[in-house]
C-alpha cells in the first residue's frame, strides 16, 4: 500500500511540488464536471410514443377521476354523521310507536343511501385506479425499455476522445440503478400523487363551500407545512444527486477491480480494492443519513401540526355548532360541521401521503440528467450523420499532410509533430520506431478513432472527415496488439468482422490465419463459447481469431498493429505467411518491433518524436546504417545473425501432420464451457431473515420501531377522540359539550408532539439502520465479490457486467424491504391490531364485520406475489445478461469502433431484454388490480359499518362506539392499503436478499486452511509432483497430466512449447489461482495449500502478456505491486529504473502524478508493460514469474528491459514464459511441455543437440 506523500518534480533536482499528489479520494477518477441542471421533469416524457402518450392521458384522467370520487364521501359521510346526531337526539325524547317508526324507517332510509353511494364509489375508485396504475406502468415499462436502448446507442456512438475525458466504468451502474430510479418516478407514482392532489383540492373546495370560516381556520397550518416541505424537497433532491454519482463512481471502481481480477489476486490487492469501494459507500451513507434527518423533520413537522390543525378545528368547529343550534338559518350544523373537517382532514392526510413522492421524483428526476446528458450529448466525430462521401471504389491511397496531434487527455504532450507520410495503393508499408514515438496512434488516427489538431489524414486523395464513417471503416480491417473477443461463439466473432457474412465466408477467413484446424477440433467447432475476453482460447488462438475477423471482410487497407505479437513460434510463422497473402492486393500498413517480420515490406517508416526521419526498403535502409540500422543492430547480436537464421529457416519445415497435431494439442486446454451453478438460493427468505441482514442495528431499529408503532397507533386514538367528540354533539348542555371538546382537543395536541417524536425516529433511524446496512451489504457483497477463486470468474454467468449489476441492483433492492419500508409495515400492523383491539372493546359484533374485508386484501397481496415472483427472476437475469452485453461493449469500445459493430451490438442488447418486458407487461395487470382493491375496499368496508352499525344503533347502541369503530377499522384497512404502494419494492428486496445470502455464504474454492503457515523467508525452492489439471469449467478436458518438474533456488526456469500447452497454467498453479486435481505443488518444501494464501503470494511477482493498469496515478500503479505496506516514493522510482520507464514518466507533464485512465488507453503497449514490470520488482520478490514479460516492447526498450530483468533475476527464483527464445538462452533450464508433461528438458545449447522438439521450436521461431 502506498502512503500518501508529497510529490516531487524529479526535473527540478527532486524539490517539493507546491501541489501535493492526491492519493485515494473519493470520486477521484472523474473530470471536473460541469454543473447540469436537472432535466425539465415533462422532458423525462420525451421517449413516449403517440400510444403512450394517449396510455398517459388516460392514466392522468384516471388519477383525476380517482382524486374527486374519494372526497365525496366526506358530503356523505357528514350528511349521515348529522342524520344519526339527530336521530340520536330525537331519541332522547319520548315518541309514539308510529313516530318510532317513521323516524326509524327514515334513519334507515338515509343509512342505505349512504351505502349505496360509497359502494358506488368504491366501484369507481376500483376502476380509476386499475386503470391509472395498469397504463402508467405499462408505459413506463415501455418508455425505459427504448431509453436502454438510446443511452447504450448514445454512449457507443461517442467519439473514442470523450471516452478518454469521462468515467465509463460507472456504466453499469448507470443501466441498472439509475434506470430503476428513473422508471419509479414515471410510472405509477404519477397518477397516484396527482390523485393524492386532487383529492386535496377538491376537499379543499368542498371544505370552503360547506364552512369557509371553519375551513380557513383548519388550514392555518397549511402555509407552513409548504415551505417546510418545499425546502426539504430541494434539498433532497441535492443529496439525491451526490447519492447516485457516489454510487455511480463505486460502481467505476468496482467494474475496473473485477475486470482485473488476476491482477487484483495475484498482487493482494482484495483489501486495498474493498477501502477504495467503501470509501465511495462511506460518502453515499453520510450523504442519504443527512437526507433521513430532513425528511424526518420535514415529516415530522407535517404530523404535528396536521395534529394541530385538527384540534383547532374541532375546538372552533364544535364553538360555531352550539352557536348556529337551534338557528333554522345557522351554517354549521353537525352535519357540515362533519363535512368541512373530514374534508380538510382527508386533504391534509393525502397532501401528507404525496409528500414522500416528491422525493422519488426529485431522485428521478436527478438519475434521468445523468442519463440524458449522454443522450443529449454530440459526438465531435459523428458515428450517426451519414451524410458523408461514400465513393464507388476505394484503392487504398493513404497520405499524411503535416499532422500534428495529442491526446485530449494529455494535451501538453505532443505525439505527431508535422507527420507526412504517402502510403499507394497495394503497398506494404511498415511503421517502426522506439515505444511511444507514435505508430499506433498513426493507426488510429486512420480510422479516425481521433482527428487531428492540424493537418489532414487522406484516403485516395480525400479528406477523412468529408468520407462516410461508417462505410470508410468497412473498408478497413484491423488486428490490434491486445486481440479483444466478445463473449459468444467462434463463428459469431469472425462474423463481427463482416455483417451478413457467410459460413463459408468465415471458414475461409479462418483458415487464412491457420485457425480453422484448432476450432474445428472444438467440441462444438465454430459454435464454441469463447467465454468473456475470449478467457477460454490461448492468446494465440485468440490472435488468430482476430485476424480472421479483420480479413473476413476481405479489407481494401489492413492495418496491424503487432498483429503476431501474441502467436507462439509455429503460429507466427504460418499466420505471418497468412497475413502475407491476405496483404497482396490491398495496402497493409504493420507496425512491428520484431523488425525480422517485415523485412519483406515494400516501405519502412521510422518515427520518432512525432515525425518520420527515415523512409525506404529494409536493404535501404540498412544501407543507410543510421536509425533503422540501429533498430535491427539492437535486436540481433549482428547482420550476420540474420544471415545463419534464414539458413537455418531453409532447413527446417514442419509437415502438415505435424501442424495438425499441433493445433490440435493446442486445442486440448481449450474446449466446451461446463457451467456449474453453486449457489444454492433459498426460496424461502422472509422479512425475518432480511431483517437479521440489519442485525447490527437493532438499537437504531428498536427505537425507530417503537416509534413506529407509536406513530402507527395514532390513527385509531384519532378515530376514539373523534367519536368521543362527535358522541358529545347529542348533549343538550352547551357548557359540558365545550368542556369534553377542550378535553379531546388537548388529546389532539399532546397526540402531534408524540407524532412528531415518534416520526422523526423513524424515518431518522431507520434511516441510519437502513443507509448502515445497504452501506455494509455493498461492501460485503464487493468483499466477497472479488475474494472468489478465479476459477469463478471463468464462468459465463459470473461475467463483469452481471457481477457489476448485481452488485449495484441487488444491493438496492434489499433496502427496499428495509429501511423505511420496515417502518411502514410497523406502523401499519401497530395501527391495524389497534384498530381490532379498539374494535371489539367497544363492539366485537361491528368489529368483525368490518374486519372481514382485511383478508380480502391480503389473499389480493399473496396472488400478486406468488404471480410476480418469477418475473422478477427472469427480470432480473434478462437485465444481468443484457447488462452484460453492454457494458462488454462499451469496456472494448476502440474494437466496436473499428469493426462498426455499434447498431449490431445494440440490437442484441436490445433482443436479450425484449423476452423480459413482454413477460414483465403481464404482471402490471395484477399490480394494478391489487392497488385498485386496496383504494377501493376502504369505501364497501365504511358502507358495509356504517349500514350494520345504524342496524345497532337502532337496537340502542350509542352513536359513538360506531363511529369509534368504523373510523378505527378503516384506519386498520387504509394502513394495510397504503403498504402496498411498497408491495413491488418489497417483494424485489425479498429475491435480492435471497441472492445476497446465497453470495455471502459461498465459500471460495481457493482459500487458506484454518492452519495455514506463513513463510517468513522463502528460498524459492518450486516443486510440481504429478500435477493432473483441468479447468472448473471444463473438468472433462485435461490441460496438466501428470507433470513433474523442480525448480531450484535461485535458478530461472524457461517454459517453451506451442500455444496452448499449458505453460501459463503451470505459473497460475504457483499463483494458486486454480488448485490441482491430484498432485501437489510445494514451495520450500511445504505444501501450497498448506500455505496462507497472502504469504504466498507476497513472495512472488508477476508480469503477465497483457499489462493490467488501473485508472490511477502511474507512481500508485507502481506501489501496488507491494499492498502489503506503504512504499515510498525513492522505491517507486528506482523500480521505474529498472523497468526503463523513468525517463518517459518525468517527460510527462505531471510526472509520477498522471493519471493513466481507464485501461491506461493513452499509453502505448510497450509504455504500460514498463509500468507492469516496475510494479513487479517494487514488490522485491523471492520468485519472479514473467509470462510474455517484454512481448510488447520494442527493440530497445526490449534490450534494456531484458538486462533489467536479467538483474531483477540475480538471487531470486524466475520462471520464464516466452515466445521469443532468443530471450530465454541464457536460462538455466529449459524445459518443453507437450501434452501436459515435460517432453524435454535441458540448456539451451543441450535442447539444440537433441534436435528435438525445442530445435524446431528455436529454428522456426528465429
Amino acid at each position: 500500500m502506498m502512503k500518501e506523500r508529497k510529490a516531487y518534480d524529479l526535473t527540478n533536482g527532486g524539490k517539493e511540488k507546491k501541489n501535493p499528489l492526491n492519493v485515494e479520494f473519493v470520486n477521484n477518477n472523474e473530470p471536473p464536471e460541469e454543473k447540469t441542471k436537472n432535466v425539465p421533469y415533462f422532458q423525462m416524457f420525451r421517449y413516449a410514443s403517440r400510444f403512450d402518450k394517449f396510455l398517459i392521458s388516460i392514466g392522468l384522467l384516471s388519477g383525476i377521476g380517482s382524486g374527486v370520487l374519494q372526497p365525496l364521501n366526506t358530503i356523505l359521510f357528514g350528511t349521515l354523521t348529522g342524520n344519526i346526531i339527530e336521530y340520536a337526539m330525537r331519541s332522547n325524547f319520548p315518541m309514539t310507536p308510529d313516530e318510532k317508526t317513521a323516524a326509524d324507517d327514515k334513519f334507515f332510509g338515509e343509512i342505505k343511501h349512504f351505502a349505496l353511494m360509497n359502494s358506488l364509489i368504491g366501484v369507481g375508485m376500483f376502476a380509476f385506479n386499475y386503470l391509472a396504475t395498469v397504463t402508467f406502468n405499462y408505459t413506463a415499462m415501455r418508455q425505459i425499455f427504448r431509453i436502454r436502448s438510446e443511452y447504450l446507442q448514445a454512449i457507443l456512438n461517442q467519439d473514442v476522445s470523450w471516452y478518454d475525458m469521462n468515467q465509463t466504468g460507472d456504466f453499469s451502474s448507470r443501466m441498472s440503478d439509475d434506470l430503476y430510479k428513473f422508471e419509479d418516478g414515471i410510472g405509477e407514482k404519477i397518477p397516484i400523487f396527482l390523485s393524492f392532489q386532487v383529492v386535496f383540492i377538491t376537499s379543499l373546495i368542498i371544505a370552503l363551500v360547506k364552512g369557509w370560516e371553519l375551513a380557513l381556520i383548519c388550514l392555518t397550518s397549511l402555509p407552513a407545512t409548504l415551505i417546510a416541505l418545499g425546502i426539504v424537497g430541494l434539498l433532497t433532491t441535492k443529496l439525491a444527486k451526490n447519492e447516485l454519482e457516489a454510487y455511480a463512481s463505486a460502481g467505476s471502481i468496482a467494474e475496473e477491480a473485477l475486470s482485473l481480477i488476476r491482477t487484483v489476486t495475484a498482487f493482494g490487492g482484495q483489501q486495498k480494492e474493498t477501502e477504495r469501494y467503501n470509501k465511495n459507500l462511506v460518502f453515499a451513507k453520510k450523504n442519504n443519513i443527512r437526507r433521513s434527518m430532513l425528511s424526518a423533520l420535514g415529516f415530522g413537522i407535517l404530523w404535528f401540526l396536521i395534529y394541530c390543525s385538527y384540534a383547532l378545528a374541532f375546538w372552533y368547529g364544535v364553538r360555531l355548532v352550539l352557536k348556529d343550534r337551534g338557528d333554522p338559518n345557522g351554517v354549521y350544523t353537525p352535519s357540515n360541521m362533519v363535512t368541512v373537517f373530514f374534508s380538510v382532514m382527508t386533504g391534509s392526510m393525502n397532501f401528507g401521503i404525496a409528500s414522500p413522492y416528491i422525493e422519488a421524483f426529485g431522485i428521478s428526476r436527478a438519475a434521468a440528467t445523468k442519463i440524458f446528458s449522454v443522450i443529449n450529448h454530440k459526438p465531435t466525430i459523428n458515428l450517426s450523420k451519414g451524410n458523408g462521401v461514400k465513393p464507388n471504389s476505394f484503392k487504398g491511397n493513404v497520405q499524411f499532410r503535416n499532422v500534428a496531434f495529442h491526446y485530449p487527455s494529455r494535451a501538453d504532450v505532443p505525439i505527431l509533430q508535422g507527420l507526412n507520410i504517402n502510403i499507394k495503393s497495394g503497398d506494404t508499408v511498415a511503421l517502426v520506431g522506439s515505444s511511444g514515438c507514435g505508430k499506433s496512434t498513426v493507426i488510429q488516427l486512420i480510422q479516425r478513432l481521433y482527428d487531428a489538431i492540424s493537418g489532414e489524414v487522406l484516403l485516395d486523395g480525400v479528406n477523412i472527415k468529408d468520407l462516410d464513417l461508417k462505410w470508410m471503416r468497412k473498408q478497413i480491417g484491423v488486428v490490434g496488439q491486445e486481440p479483444v473477443l466478445f463473449g459468444t461463439t467462434v463463428m459469431e466473432n469472425i462474423r463481427n468482422g463482416k455483417d451478413g457474412a457467410t459460413d463459408e465466408e468465415i471458414i475461409s477467413a479462418a483458415k487464412k490465419a491457420n485457425a480453422h484446424i484448432f476450432i474445428k477440433a472444438l467440441p462444438n467447432g465454430y459454435h464454441t463459447l469463447v467465454g468473456e475476453k475470449g478467457a477460454q482460447l490461448s492468446g494465440g488462438q485468440k490472435q488468430r481469431i482476430a485476424i480472421a475477423r479483420a480479413l473476413v471482410r476481405s479489407p481494401t487497407l489492413l492495418l496491424l498493429d503487432e498483429a503476431t505479437s501474441a502467436l507462439d513460434n509455429t503460429s507466427e510463422s504460418k499466420v505471418q505467411a497468412a497475413l502475407d497473402a491476405a496483404s497482396v492486393g490491398c495496402t497493409t500498413i504493420i507496425v512491428a518491433h520484431r523488425l525480422s517480420t517485415i523485412r519483406g515490406a515494400n516501405k519502412i517508416i521510422v518515427l520518432s518524436q512525432g515525425v518520420a526521419v527515415e523512409e525506404g526498403s529494409h536493404e535501404e535502409l540498412m544501407a543507410l546504417k543510421k536509425e533503422y540500422y540501429r533498430l535491427v543492430t539492437a535486436q540481433v547480436k549482428s547482420i550476420e545473425d540474420v544471415e545463419v537464421v534464414d539458413k537455418i529457416k531453409t532447413e527446417i519445415k514442419a509437415t502438415d501432420d505435424e501442424i495438425e497435431n499441433v493445433e490440435n494439442n493446442e486445442v486440448d486446454s481449450k474446449k466446451m464451457l461446463v457451467e456449474v451453478d453453486d449457489f444454492k438460493i433459498d426460496s424461502s427468505t422472509s422479512l425475518l431473515e432480511i431483517l437479521k441482514m440489519n442485525a447490527p442495528e437493532w438499537p437504531y431499529i428498536c427505537v425507530a420501531a417503537l416509534g413506529s408503532m407509536m406513530m402507527g397507533c395514532g390513527m385509531p386514538i384519532f378515530a376514539v377522540l373523534l367519536g368521543s367528540i362527535l358522541g358529545t354533539l347529542a348533549n343538550g348542555d352547551p357548557d359540558y359539550v365545550r368542556s369534553e371538546t377542550n378535553k379531546f382537543c388537548l388529546f389532539y395536541i399532546l397526540a402531534g408532539l408524540i407524532s412528531f417524536v415518534s416520526t422523526f425516529s423513524q424515518i431518522y433511524l431507520l434511516g441510519i439502520a437502513g443507509e448502515k446496512m445497504t452501506e455494509r451489504i455493498r461492501g460485503q457483497l464487493f468483499k466477497a465479490m472479488i475474494s472468489q477463486e478465479i476459477g469463478f470468474f471463468d464462468k459465463k454467468s459470473n461475467s463483469v457486467g452481471a457481477l457489476c449489476s448485481k452488485l449495484s441492483s441487488d444491493a438496492s433492492n434489499v433496502q427496499g424491504a428495509t429501511g423505511q419500508r420496515v417502518g411502514t409495515i410497523m406502523q401499519a400492523i401497530a395501527t391495524f391490531c389497534l384498530a381490532i383491539g379498539l374494535s371489539m372493546y367497544y363492539e366485537w359484533r361491528l368489529g368483525l364485520v368490518t374486519a372481514s374485508f382485511t383478508p380480502i386484501i391480503l389473499i389480493a397481496i399473496y396472488f400478486e406475489r406468488r404471480n410476480t415472483s418469477g418475473q422478477n427472476d427472469s427480470r432480473d437475469q434478462a437485465l444481468q445478461n443484457s447488462t452484460k452485453i453492454a457494458v462488454e461493449a462499451v469496456g472494448n469500445i476502440r474494437t466496436v469502433a473499428s469493426l462498426g459493430l455499434e447498431e449490431k451490438l445494440q440490437q442484441i442488447y436490445v433482443s436479450e431484454l425484449t423476452p423480459h418486458y413482454k413477460s414483465t407487461l403481464r404482471t402490471v395487470h395484477w399490480r394494478s388490480i391489487v392497488f385498485g382493491l386496496s383504494r377501493s375496499l376502504l369505501f364497501f368496508a365504511y358502507a358495509t359499518a356504517m349500514y350494520y352499525g345504524g342496524h345497532l344503533i337502532m337496537q340502542g347502541l350509542y352513536y359513538d362506539k360506531v363511529f369509534k369503530v368504523s373510523q378505527a377499522q378503516i384506519m386498520g384497512t387504509v394502513s394495510i392499503a397504503n403498504t402496498l404502494a411498497f408491495a413491488p419494492n418489497f417483494q424485489k428486496g425479498l429475491v435480492a436478499a435471497r441472492k445476497i445470502q446465497s453470495f455471502l455464504l459461498r465459500l471460495p474454492l481457493v482459500r487458506d486452511r484454518h492452519n495455514a503457515k506463513n513463510l517468513e523467508k522463502g528460498n524459492g525452492v518450486i516443486e510440481y509432483s504429478k500435477i493432473e489439471f483441468s479447468y472448473p469449467t471444463r473438468p472433462n478436458l485435461p490441460i496438466l497430466r501428470g507433470l513433474n518438474l523442480n525448480v531450484l533456488n535461485g535458478k530461472t526456469l524457461a517454459l517453451v512449447g506451442e500455444s496452448g500447452c499449458g505453460k501459463s497454467t503451470i505459473i497460475q498453479m504457483i499463483e494458486r489461482f486454480y488448485d490441482p486435481k491430484s498432485g501437489d505443488v510445494s514451495f520450500d518444501g511445504e505444501n501450497l495449500r498448506d500455505i496462507s494464501l497472502s504469504s504466498l503470494r507476497s513472495q512472488l511477482g508477476i508480469v503477465a502478456q497483457e499489462p493490467n493498469l488501473f485508472n490511477k496515478s502511474i507512481a500508485e500503479n507502481i506501489a501496488y505491486g507491494d499492498n502489503s505496506r506503504e512504499v515510498g516514493m525513492d522505491e517507486i522510482i528506482q523500480a521505474a529504473k529498472n523497468a526503463n520507464i523513468h525517463n518517459f514518466v518525468i517527460g510527462l507533464p505531471n510526472g509520477y502524478d498522471t493519471k493513466l485512465g481507464e485501461k491506461a488507453v493513452q499509453l502505448s503497449g510497450g509504455q504500460k508493460q514498463r509500468i507492469a514490470i516496475a510494479r513487479a520488482l517494487v514488490r522485491n520478490p523471492k520468485v519472479l514469474l514473467l509470462d510474455e514479460a517484454t512481448s510488447a516492447l520494442d527493440t530497445e526498450s526490449e534490450k534494456v528491459v531484458q538486462e533489467a530483468l536479467d538483474l531483477a533475476k540475480k538471487g531470486r527464483t524466475c520462471i520464464t514464459i516466452a515466445h521469443r527464445l532468443t530471450t530465454i538462452q541464457d536460462a538455466d533450464l529449459i524445459c518443453v511441455i507437450d501434452q501436459g508433461v515435460v517432453a524435454e528438458a535441458g540448456t539451451h545449447r543441450e535442447l539444440l543437440n537433441k534436435n528435438g522438439l525445442y530445435y524446431k521450436l528455436y529454428t522456426q521461431k528465429s
